[in-house]
C-alpha cells in the first residue's frame, strides 16, 4: 500500500499567509500543513509516499527530502494546476499498479483512524473507502462534498461536489483508499462545468456507476480543509477542543 499526497496547490485564497509562498508549508500548531498528511501516511503503514508537487515545489522538497520517518518519499511534478483528478493521474506511473491511500496536503484531522479504515478496505475487498466526518455546519460541508449512503452498511451510491443543499451531516474528506484500477476511470470522469476541471467525487462516482462497492468510514473526530483565513480560524477553534 502506497500513500499519495497531493501538495501542488497555490493557496491563493490565503492571501499573505502561506510560508515560503506554498500553502502546504503553512505552519499550524508547530508544523507545516503537509506534515500532518505525512505523519498519517506513515502511521497507517505506507511502504512509500508519492507526493505530487507544483507551485514552489522546492520548499517542500528542501524541507522533507526523500525520507520521512524511515519511509521513502518520491516526488511527482504537476506542471500546471488542473485539479485533484489530474494530480492523481500525474502520479499513475509512480503508483505503478499498487493500491493507495489518498491524502490532501491542506487537511488536518483530529483523532485520525486510518488503520481501521485500511482494515475495512482489505477485509471487505472494497474498491474505494471514503473517509468522512460528522459535521453539523452545512457551510463546512459545502466546501468539500456530501454523499448519499445506505445507513445500514454505509455503501455510497452518490457523491455531490460542493453541494448547495447538503442532505445530511456527513462531510467527505480527501482521506480515501483506492484500488489501483481507479485510474481506469480518470478518462471517463466529466469536467466540472463551473470549475473547468475534473473533481474527486466525480471520479469515484464513475466507479460506483460501474458497479463497484464504495463505502464511507468515519475517519476522524474533527476535520478542517485549509483554503482561506477563515479555515485557519476554524482549525484553531477545533484544536482548542483537543489541547489539554
Amino acid at each position: 500500500m502506497k500513500a499519495l499526497i497531493l501538495a501542488a496547490g497555490r493557496g491563493s485564497r490565503l492571501g499573505e499567509h502561506p510560508d515560503e509562498g506554498n500553502k502546504c508549508m503553512l505552519r499550524l500548531f508547530g508544523k507545516p500543513l503537509v506534515q500532518y498528511s505525512l505523519e498519517n501516511a506513515v502511521g497507517a503503514g505506507a511502504k512509500e509516499v508519492v507526493m505530487v508537487v507544483g507551485h514552489r515545489a522546492e520548499a517542500i522538497i528542501n524541507a522533507f527530502g526523500i525520507d520521512f520517518q524511515g519511509v521513502r518519499i518520491r516526488y511527482v511534478i504537476q506542471d500546471e494546476p488542473r485539479g485533484l483528478v489530474h494530480a492523481i493521474e500525474t502520479a499513475a506511473d509512480a503508483i505503478d499498479g499498487d493500491d493507495f491511500m489518498l491524502f490532501l496536503a491542506d487537511e488536518i484531522l483530529w483523532q485520525p483512524r486510518h488503520v481501521p479504515m485500511l482494515e475495512l478496505f482489505e477485509s471487505e475487498q472494497l474498491f474505494v473507502v471514503c473517509g468522512v466526518v460528522n459535521e453539523d455546519d452545512h457551510d463546512q460541508i459545502r466546501k468539500t462534498y456530501s454523499l448519499i449512503e445506505d445507513e445500514r452498511d454505509r455503501r455510497i451510491y452518490r457523491l455531490i461536489e460542493k453541494p448547495r443543499r447538503p442532505s445530511s451531516h456527513v462531510r467527505g474528506t480527501g482521506n480515501c483508499v483506492f484500488r489501483s484500477a481507479i485510474f481506469d476511470y480518470v478518462e471517463l470522469t466529466p469536467i466540472n462545468q463551473s470549475r473547468g476541471e475534473k473533481e474527486l467525487p466525480d471520479l469515484i462516482q464513475c466507479a460506483i456507476d460501474d458497479g463497484h462497492i464504495v463505502r464511507a468510514f468515519d475517519i476522524g473526530d474533527g476535520y478542517v480543509n485549509i483554503n482561506t483565513p477563515d479555515d485557519i480560524l476554524e482549525a484553531e477553534k477545533e484544536n482548542s477542543g483537543w489541547v489539554e
